[in-house]
């Protein structure tokens, strides 16, 4: 496949992208460990070999636009199968901070909506609730009865819980949440 980039009269965004993400990409040598370790990775356009390549070849902001920065579930499964140690999850957590900082396309779908949802009940109770995860992502899709088929095997096998676990660190969790507001709110 052809790879096109639209030429940079600077350097591309790969120097922006290793700065944030502390990862030296130069170290790459396109074994593409990290796509065939992916789980996401035949459901996109560009997987994460092919990421790291137009980076490579300096690509612009163009590669802000790419599918899968926003489907990516960041289970650092890329970072673990490289074997020249490059965090492949920190590059791609750049690219998503770059894409928003610049205004590139938003993702497609109720991804955000599951990421805010997530959030909230980690914010809330200081670790993942899956019953309010569940009915806050339910509510804001309007999608209250899709795949509520599973929920019975699913309890059966204790997969969720109906009662929220209080092992976390409530307070650690919300000074987490206060911090990046206020980084947030001061523009960093």
């Amino acid at each position: 496949m052809a790879i096109t980039i639209k030429k940079q009269k600077s350097g591309g965004i790969i120097d922006e992208v290793q700065k944030i993400s502390g990862a030296d990409l130069s170290v790459c040598f396109q074994c593409k460990k990290c796509s065939s370790g992916c789980p996401v990775s035949k459901l996109v356009k560009y997987p994460p070999s092919e990421i790291m390549r137009r980076l490579h070849l300096k690509a612009g902001k163009e590669i802000l636009e790419s599918d899968i920065l926003w489907v990516c579930v960041s289970c650092e499964t890329c970072s673990q199968r490289c074997p020249m140690g490059i965090d492949v999850a920190a590059v791609m957590d750049a690219l998503r901070k770059l894409a928003l900082e610049n205004g590139a396309s938003k993702q497609e779908g109720n991804v955000p909506l599951f990421n805010k949802a997530f959030l909230k009940t980690v914010e809330i109770f200081g670790r993942s609730y899956d019953m309010a995860m569940i009915a806050a992502y339910k509510a804001g899709s309007r999608k209250f009865m899709a795949d509520t088929e599973k929920f019975p095997t699913m309890l059966k096998k204790r997969k969720i819980s109906l009662l929220p676990s209080f092992k976390g660190d409530r307070k650690t969790a919300k000074r987490i949440f206060q911090m990046a507001k206020l980084k947030k709110g001061a523009g960093k």
